[in-house]
């Protein structure tokens, strides 16, 4: 093989035009997905401590989020429910006419052709911030929550939810929510299943923001263990085979070898989440003035399309959006 001084590779680095001909991993506004927390009320926004630029917002202004977001071009945004009531079994996550169902009629009337995901999950409603209905002895009951989470999704797509997102991991609950959503008649429903979701402590800053920290215990018993890859692609064929239209891998950057072996065995949909604890840390340096924000918040978002994230949820969105366009 001939090499230097034939082969010089600055030759395809020597200007801005060059280096955005020969670029390998793009990124776009339409690969970007913003997450909203969707709180009570009308016309409330509520700044959220642990991660400055984010706020949680009522129901009715999800349909100004909705209109920004397709102005700049973003590829959608997935609602989280932030109640003031809770109760064991999480019922006001199923409830029609809940914070979810509200936002999601809001930004379709808004903006329709925009997509809006729902995450589905109990977390966010139950008084003890588990992702299922609890036995007796303080461990979450697996086939109790499927038959709740399916109608939590059916209320999300009668609602107009064009993707319900479940994140609980449970086993079996995509083959639930699957069937539940086409005996109903809605089987356009797309899902994003939350495939391979590790027990992160990246996590922290999203736990004040939806106010669902677990009164006792953890979520180790149903989320993925950070040691482990191989078993990441078993979760992911399990719930492709049970009907999830598409896949994400939870955290994004301390996992991106999961995303990039995800990607090399799996050919559906996949997206990343760049998570609450990822955004945090970045804004948290830039603010301090150890690291140029902008370009570290956009070399990390081009990191996880190259490790093959077909889209990205993150709450940089509309700022890498705004960037991107100028």
């Amino acid at each position: 093989m001939t090499g230097f001084p034939v082969v010089r590779s600055r030759r395809l680095r020597r200007g801005e035009g060059i280096r955005r001909l020969v670029r390998e991993a793009r990124l776009s506004p339409a690969q970007l997905v913003l997450p909203l927390f969707v709180i009570p009320g009308k016309g409330q926004r509520q700044p959220i401590a642990s991660m400055p630029g984010v706020e949680r917002l009522s129901a009715d202004l999800c349909g100004e989020e909705a209109r920004s977001a397709k102005s700049l071009g973003l590829g959608g945004l997935l609602l989280f429910g932030v109640p003031d009531e809770k109760d064991a079994t999480g019922s006001s996550g199923r409830d029609p006419d809940g914070l979810v169902p509200r936002a999601i009629r809001a930004a379709k009337e808004a903006a329709p052709e925009l997509p809006v995901m729902a995450d589905v999950c109990l977390c966010d409603y139950t008084d003890h911030g588990h992702c299922g209905v609890l036995l007796p002895s303080g461990e979450v009951d697996n086939d109790a929550t499927l038959p709740l989470l399916a109608d939590q999704a059916l209320a999300y797509a009668r609602a107009g939810a064009d993707v319900v997102a479940p994140s609980d991991m449970m086993d079996g609950r995509v083959a639930a929510i699957r069937r539940g959503l086409d005996e109903a008649g809605l089987s356009d429903t797309a899902i994003l299943s939350y495939a391979a979701k590790y027990a992160s402590a990246f996590y922290g800053p999203f736990r004040e923001a939806a106010n669902n920290r677990p009164r006792q215990g953890d979520r180790k018993g149903y989320q993925m263990d950070p040691a482990n890859g191989r078993e990441a692609l078993r979760e992911v064929a399990l719930d492709i085979e049970e009907g999830a239209d598409m896949v994400m891998v939870k955290p994004a950057m301390a996992y991106l070898d999961v995303v990039r072996a995800v990607r090399e065995r799996f050919d559906v949909p996949l997206l990343a989440y760049n998570v609450s604890g990822e955004y945090s840390m970045l804004e948290a340096a830039a603010a301090n003035g150890w690291i140029d924000g902008q370009r570290a918040m956009l070399e990390m978002l081009t990191g996880i399309r190259r490790a093959g994230a077909d889209a990205i949820i993150t709450y940089f969105a509309p700022k890498a959006a705004r960037l991107l366009a100028g």
